[in-house]
């Protein structure tokens, strides 16, 4: 799909990715096309889903949501099935934003948020340790956020 792009693609991309707010009008007059071809590009990138979706970032500070922590979780049983249910699980907890399957030392990594320590160790002793074949669960706080985007690298 990469190669399909594009330097106008591109930058329709980048504006998107920093500002989806922006209309079709605005992102034409920034990449110098009329608005209607524009705007076909950006339905296009839509349909093919390179665009998945236009979102507002939330300041979770703001929120009362201030510690971040990172969650390595090692299951005790690989099978599908436990695999499955774990994952499922892990998306309806509102509290977790990401999760990756690992290669390594745990199976799982989980960003999670939480509005202080007394509410993580409550997540974390009433859900995630409570999920069947969750043998091990580290917890990693993140002390500062140096950086946090969603803007991805299209050169």
């Amino acid at each position: 799909m990469q190669e399909k792009l594009g330097p106008i693609d591109r930058k329709i991309l980048r504006l998107l990715q920093h500002n989806a707010d922006l209309s079709a009008a605005e992102i034409a007059e920034k990449v110098e096309l009329s608005q209607s071809p524009c705007w076909r590009r950006i339905h296009r990138m839509q349909e093919e889903g390179l665009i998945e979706r236009k979102v507002a970032l939330l300041n979770p500070k703001l929120l009362g949501l201030g510690m971040t922590v990172f969650v390595d979780i090692k299951l005790s049983a690989h099978g599908r099935k436990n695999l499955e249910e774990f994952e499922q699980a892990v998306v309806g907890y509102a509290e977790v934003l990401e999760c990756y399957t690992m290669a390594g030392g745990s199976d799982y990594l989980l960003k999670v948020v939480a509005k202080d320590i007394a509410s993580y160790e409550r997540f974390l002793r009433d859900h995630l340790l409570q999920r069947p074949h969750v043998q091990e669960a580290h917890s990693n706080i993140a002390m500062s956020e140096v950086k946090r985007t969603t803007e991805l690298p299209l050169d």
